[in-house]
């Protein structure tokens, strides 16, 4: 039973819940601390006002990854927006739990005086998972109250034989002198002298010992649950898709009326049978869970006596006499740590597997606590919470936690044939060759192929080789006959290597390997990639408000503003051109050609920021832009039809345009290294195609080959 203790302790005080209210988050709070944390917000930042104005977060953004509102528009009671930001500003605090908490907006009214309504735009934010509820004109009495939770509480109680606190004590609770039966409150002297003195109304009180008032509030009979929008109707139905209880009123009022409705009494028993069935698989769960903490404990005990390990490693050392005295201590060193290791990996899997198995142990007691209420309405309110949670903590015992994570041995075997001028080599054997070197693959040339600037390998063991591989080494060199690097490691015998350089001649190779060691490598295989570079745009790096068409070749634009999209292939080196016809072109848009790095602004004029270098155009002239500085203003313009040329120079570090085959000025850039894409922006005036694997123009093949 005191496993179950934190489940009955509200999160902001630290004490067992009073008046405890039901969350949309399905969590509990006090209702005195619920409004103690109530948050006014201001008018301008109202969810519905900060979703118009798209003003920035707060500094508890946080808040806003999963925001929850009590208005719905399912009628479900709740339902959930994203545009609604708390609005404190100030630290929050910590419980007597270690939640998060926000401090009052104010300091709460006197406990004789009785609470104001919350402000018209209050928020309230869960300590447990900071989610952010927004009150209605209801408030605090918009959530329902857990009288179920407050019977398990008062049985708990009663258990454990508590002394009865008095119940009007601002900060330490001292011990109650009396109860009144009509007012079902326990005061100690100080309060009852204070708050109910023995005149007026209140001389006719009945006061009685605490003692025979705990038995006196058992016996009573137990409050039925009321409709929280009717507090006059009690609750006789349970809606399915809201999953809450309501009364006949609600159901009149045709709040419900496309929803399923079904009995109070049917649905509090189908729910008691599914939470009784998931309690089971859980009970196994945790009794697996004592049986591996037994392992573990017993596994600990047996590391630490494994003393004969490391007296036999001694005894060997000493046996070498002064050659080996230095090297005995480095030995014992690696067998100290290993034995550590061991220790630690064992000793923090018991302390992870005793604290869910408190969790999970203390969650049993509580469930089996809430199956003994008789509130239909109560346990309905809190059942769905209580079985999900009851699930999740099952699967959270899954496949492989109930498993040790080290062993008892000590995989050390210390050998000590070597003869005493090898001292020095001396070290501990972990694992024995039980077979030998695999053979050389075989590259299968029939499937071996490029395509653009990727090449695709293949290979496989020699027919006749019976030796386990456990993988391969794939290695290029760098198209330049350089030196060979690892491209793939890992246990397929086919590999695609994607972004090599065009018109390019490779050299692969490929080696196995096992426990024993690495074959020599397989023959080498010459690899040419593709002349000219065939490529299209690249949906998934664009701005969302690209249009594309004919197989990403042809692209448009939804907005008036500017939007960028890169091709697909980045180019490093070598000489590329393509070119882009103009099959659109409205009311005088500016769009630009060129090229940018793969992290371009996606929603600006292409050379406005420092990662493009582009040829903007209207339909009388042509600009270079880079880093928005404008240069060599060119006359001469696109209109529909026209071809917009791109050729891209990295031999020579260039870039260079044209249109309709005309070069535009002298070179647009020079300098230019790294990777780079093709690039285009545009808006919804402006349709273009792209066309590629073209040879480069004559205009700058005729000055290529000029000395």
């Amino acid at each position: 039973m005191e496993e179950m203790e934190e489940e009955l302790k509200c999160p902001v005080c630290g004490s067992f819940y009073r008046e405890p209210i039901i969350l949309p988050c399905s969590h509990n709070l006090c209702q005195a601390c619920a409004r103690n944390i109530l948050v006014q917000t201001p008018e301008s930042e109202s969810p519905q006002s900060r979703r118009a104005s798209g003003s920035a977060v707060s500094d508890y953004d946080y808040l806003d990854l999963d925001k929850m509102s009590l208005y719905s528009e399912a009628d479900s009671g709740y339902g959930s927006y994203g545009g609604f930001a708390s609005a404190p500003t100030t630290p929050c605090q910590k419980s007597p739990n270690g939640v998060r908490v926000f401090p009052p907006a104010a300091p709460p009214p006197p406990a004789a005086l009785a609470p104001p309504p919350p402000p018209r735009n209050a928020c309230l934010t869960c300590p447990q998972c900071h989610r952010s509820l927004v009150l209605d004109e209801r408030g605090l009495r918009g959530f329902p109250r857990n009288r179920l939770l407050e019977g398990v509480i008062d049985r708990y109680q009663q258990g454990r034989a508590a002394a009865l606190r008095c119940q009007l004590c601002e900060k330490a609770p001292k011990e109650a002198a009396v109860m009144c039966e009509q007012c079902d409150v326990f005061y100690c002297d100080p309060c009852r002298l204070r708050c109910h003195p023995p005149r007026g109304p209140l001389a006719k009180h009945r006061l009685v010992p605490p003692a025979q008032g705990r038995v006196s509030r058992r016996l009573s009979p137990r409050k039925i649950s009321t409709c929280t929008d009717h507090e006059l109707e009690n609750h006789s139905m349970y809606c399915v898709q809201c999953k809450s209880p309501v009364c006949y009123q609600c159901l009149e009022e045709g709040k419900h009326s496309s929803h399923e409705v079904k009995a109070l009494g049917a649905m509090w028993k189908l729910h008691k049978s599914q939470l009784s069935q998931a309690l089971n698989g859980l009970s196994d769960r945790a009794k697996e869970a004592k049986e591996f903490l037994v392992q573990l404990r017993n596994m600990v005990q047996q590391i630490q006596n494994s003393v004969e390990f490391e007296a036999c490693l001694v005894a060997q050392c000493d046996a070498l006499i002064d050659a080996l005295n230095r090297r005995k201590a480095q030995l014992l060193s690696r067998v100290n740590k290993e034995h550590e290791h061991k220790l630690k990996v064992v000793r923090d899997q018991i302390s992870h597997c005793t604290v869910k198995l408190r969790q999970t142990t203390g969650l049993m007691e509580y469930c089996l606590e809430v199956i003994k209420e008789n509130d239909p309405s109560g346990f309905l309110q809190i059942s769905d919470a209580l079985i999900r949670r009851v699930h999740l903590t099952e699967d959270q015992w899954g496949k492989g936690t109930l498993t040790p994570r080290m062993t008892t041995d000590f995989d050390l075997n210390l050998d000590n044939a070597p003869l005493l001028q090898s001292i020095h080599q001396l070290d501990f054997v972990q694992m024995k060759v039980s077979s030998p070197v695999p053979a050389p693959p075989i590259l299968q040339l029939e499937e071996c192929c490029t395509h653009n600037n990727s090449a695709t390998l293949s290979w496989k063991q020699p027919p006749l080789s019976t030796v386990q591989v456990e993988g391969y080494i794939l290695e290029l060199d760098d198209g330049n006959g350089g030196q060979f690097r690892e491209v793939y490691v890992g246990k397929e015998t086919m590999c695609t290597v994607d972004g090599l350089h065009f018109n390019s001649t490779y050299s692969a190779r490929v080696k196995a390997f096992n426990k024993s060691g690495v074959s020599p490598y397989s023959k080498t295989l010459v690899l040419q990639t593709s002349e000219v570079a065939w490529f299209s745009f690249d949906p998934a790096s664009a701005h969302a408000d690209i249009i594309f068409s004919n197989d990403n070749l042809t692209v448009t634009c939804n907005s008036y503003d500017d939007r960028v999209v890169l091709g697909k292939t980045g180019f490093s080196k070598g000489l590329h051109y393509w070119e882009l016809s103009i099959d659109r072109y409205d009311n005088h848009p500016d769009p630009a050609f060129g090229v940018a790095r793969i992290d371009v602004l996606k929603d600006a004029m292409l050379g406005k920021d420092d990662k493009a270098w582009a040829m903007y155009v209207d339909n009388n002239r042509s600009w270079f832009m880079h880093n928005n500085s404008h240069t060599n203003r060119t006359e001469g313009g696109i209109t529909k039809g026209a071809t917009v040329g791109v050729l891209l120079d990295l031999t020579r570090r260039t870039l260079t345009f044209s249109i309709n085959e005309d070069q535009q000025g002298p070179v647009a850039f020079e300098n230019l290294e790294g990777l780079f894409f093709p690039a285009v922006s545009l808006n919804r005036n402006v349709q273009v195609t792209l066309h590629t694997g073209l040879p480069v123009p004559e205009f700058y093949a005729s000055r290529s080959a000029m000395p």
